[in-house]
């Protein structure tokens, strides 16, 4: 009782303590909580109507679609410029499915696997014809398929089969499951847009205007007052005027997303006379030790040239334009060029040409991976299998023998050529370029293991060339680079301001370039590489119009650049002040009001002839017009559809004045009028305008995208 009486007299300090308490939790779990959503911010690369978009699982998706690309296309790397197109292509296709699947399953639209599965079994998609799974005719063969699947666990866990052969499949592998990913993706978008276009009919009126459209040809007798025979300064516009023509053509103006106007001074940091000198030395010690016998890879290799020495000969194809042109048509065996300047690519080259041989461009064949606990063990066995092919063997039962499938694969120059290739992929590669067709060949991989190898086609013999090239960019010293950079930061320094570079620039010897409406999905600032830092900076939410950017070393730190902010679009419609909008309106506005006045100047004619007599009119004849193609007025060099429309509505002998078009006022009458030789048929008609009509809604895609909230940042990550 005693104890309960004292937890009474201290119950307001011990309700503080709790509430204390209890404000800690809740304050720890909210800084928690803010802290994961911050993290979850930093980490997102966009959001698809509502829905956020992981860095990583983005970077993931790009990855597979870049495998996917790279295997296809017997490829080892991209460029920069071609990772930009992957990620790209990756986001919209992201963006497109996402907002497919949302309608379709709002109409319960779905691919099920057995639809999938027979799509696969009757190769009806055309991605199926690009996998390895093909017959001799270029067609999908799904037995193929079914068998290479059916082996896949097999290989990938048989510890007797070489790494190398694992990671090809693995390859091939994921690369299908790829192919059968898109193939489920495409064949959803085919069911929502065959459903959009199935709801579209034609009908007979419709079909029988398209046709007379086409059919009913007119010639006219015209006279057109152009819009360059009154002067701009002569019509005044005022803002109602913009304010009205804008509220006319509001839906032109509306933009999907956020994009920016920049001032920029982009240098770009180039050899000096010294630099050149210093480089054409070096080069003539290369081109005397290549002359006097010196070993070329060792040369090659040591001038640090931008083609590396091929150990294999290699197709003309598959070098530079400047040194194909060379090598085909400058050089025989044995013959040296250079050091010579190629102005394109800003090198200077020398190349000798070694020896010439004939080899096939694209080689068929098919392998079989010796196994063995060393290469003792492997020796042994690959006499052993060499032996019973001499004999007469099958090759496809060896091959199943030791778990490895007997697939046919095409090994072409391109996989190759123009790469640095190690000993064992040289032997590998010489001897499958080398061979007779159906002759087995043993080739002993350097150490590296025994493949057994049979080619089964050769093609395209061409010409192929032992080289040695030595190309070198023809490049600034850092003492250049220095010298530029201090000057560059020196002007900065002393104009900190933009209306201070703006004043200054061109005195200083730099060029102000303009850029307006840049957006940040675009990868680089005035086309620059490496340009990241400034695309951040331009699209900070804290960076304000008017301010100056840092001093950014880029390109291939080859460019120095510094940004001015000079003005900002939000997403959405654009206001009639902007710059571009309110030129775009004034023009039409200017063309109205000259319209106007130039409709006045003919209103009282009651003749083509009329028409031509008042100052500045142009005539002419014109003839074959229809409905269904713009007519071109050679006169005021200008399309026009709205002079078509009037005549199609017109009879022979009639006249019309004040027929508005994009390069004058028109008055003209119609001198003839015929019928074309075509035979209605309704049907036709109707299909070829439903057809157009499917066509048209391939644009459905960019109704879903304006309606959807996208948000686009990978300006931040890449």
């Amino acid at each position: 009782m005693a104890t309960l009486q004292k937890i009474r007299s201290k119950g307001k300090t011990i309700i503080g303590i709790v509430g204390l308490a209890l404000f800690a939790f809740i304050a720890e779990e909210f800084v928690r909580s803010l802290s994961y959503t911050q993290t979850e911010s930093r980490q997102r690369v966009g959001k698809i109507d509502g829905e956020s978009v992981n860095v990583q699982d983005f970077n993931n998706l790009v990855e597979e679609y870049t495998d996917a690309v790279k295997f296809s296309n017997g490829l080892t790397t991209l460029s920069e410029d071609q990772m930009a197109m992957m990620r790209d292509q990756v986001w919209q296709t992201m963006v497109n499915q996402k907002l497919i699947e949302k309608e379709c399953k709002k109409l319960g639209l779905t691919v099920t696997d057995a639809e999938l599965q027979d799509i696969i079994n009757t190769g009806r998609n055309q991605m199926l014809s690009q996998t390895p799974f093909r017959t001799q005719q270029g067609q999908f063969d799904s037995n193929a398929l079914k068998q290479f699947l059916s082996q896949y666990d097999e290989i990938v866990n048989n510890p007797d089969i070489p790494s190398e052969t694992k990671e090809q499949y693995m390859q091939m592998h994921n690369y299908w499951k790829f192919i059968e990913k898109s193939v489920r993706q495409q064949t959803l978008a085919q069911k929502y847009q065959n459903l959009l276009s199935n709801a579209l009919i034609s009908n007979p009126v419709a079909a029988k205007a398209s046709f007379d459209g086409r059919n009913k040809e007119s010639d006219i007798v015209m006279a057109v007052l152009p819009y360059t025979s009154i002067k701009d300064d002569e019509i005044q516009i005022s803002d109602a005027d913009l304010k009205a023509k804008y509220e006319q053509m509001k839906d032109m103006f509306q933009s999907t997303e956020e994009t920016r106007d920049i001032k920029y001074i982009d240098i770009a940091v180039e050899a000096s006379e010294a630099d050149r000198k210093a480089l054409e030395d070096e080069m003539n010690g290369y081109a005397k030790a290549l002359a006097e016998g010196a070993d070329p890879a060792k040369t090659v290799r040591e001038a640090a040239s931008q083609i590396p020495f091929s150990l294999l000969p290699v197709s003309a194809k598959a070098l530079p334009h400047d040194i194909e042109h060379v090598v085909t048509d400058s050089l025989t065996d044995g013959a040296q060029k250079g050091p010579f300047e190629n102005e394109q690519d800003n090198t200077l080259n020398i190349v000798r040409r070694i020896a010439t041989v004939m080899r096939p461009d694209s080689v068929e064949y098919r392998q079989l991976i010796v196994p063995g606990a060393d290469m003792a063990a492997a020796e042994k066995t690959a006499d052993s299998i060499m032996t019973a092919l001499s004999a007469g063997a099958v090759f496809d039962t060896i091959a199943k023998q030791y778990n490895q499938p007997a697939l046919k694969n095409w090994l072409v120059s391109a996989q190759y050529e123009g790469m640095t290739v190690g000993e064992a992929d040289r032997q590998f590669i010489e001897t499958l370029t080398t061979a007779p067709v159906n002759v087995y060949n043993k080739i002993v991989l350097n150490g590296q293991g025994i493949i057994i190898a049979q080619v089964t086609d050769r093609r395209n013999i061409i010409q192929k060339y032992s080289l040695a090239v030595i190309k070198r960019a023809i490049d600034f010293s850092k003492d250049t680079y220095g010298k530029a950079y201090n000057d560059f930061s020196a002007f900065l320094a002393g104009n900190p301001k933009a209306e201070d570079i703006e004043a200054n620039a061109s005195q200083a010897g730099y060029t102000l370039q303009t850029r307006q409406s840049l957006s940040s999905t675009e990868h680089y600032v005035a086309g620059v590489h490496s340009t990241r830092e400034a695309m951040r900076w331009i699209f900070n939410k804290d960076t304000r119009v008017g301010e100056v950017s840092p001093l950014y070393e880029c390109g291939e730190n080859d460019h120095l650049m510094v940004i001015i902010l000079d003005g900002i679009h939000k997403k959405g419609y654009l206001n009639w002040s902007d710059e571009q909008v309110k030129s775009f309106l004034t023009a039409e506005i200017m063309k109205d009001k000259k319209a106007e006045l130039l409709r006045e100047k003919m209103k009282d004619a009651k003749s083509v002839a009329d028409v031509a007599k008042i100052k500045d009119a142009v005539s002419d004849t014109i003839k074959h017009i229809t409905l269904a193609s713009n007519t071109f007025v050679s006169k005021v060099a200008s399309s026009e559809p709205a002079l078509s429309g009037s005549v199609s509505t017109a009879k022979k002998g009639d006249f019309r004045t004040g027929v508005k078009g994009n390069g004058g006022v028109y008055a003209y009458q119609v001198i003839d009028q015929k019928e074309l030789s075509n035979k209605f048929d309704q049907k036709q008609e109707e299909t070829t305008a439903q057809q157009q009509n499917r066509r048209a809604l391939n644009a459905y895609i960019g109704e879903l995208y304006q309606k959807a909230k996208i948000e686009d940042h990978r300006y931040i990550f890449y």
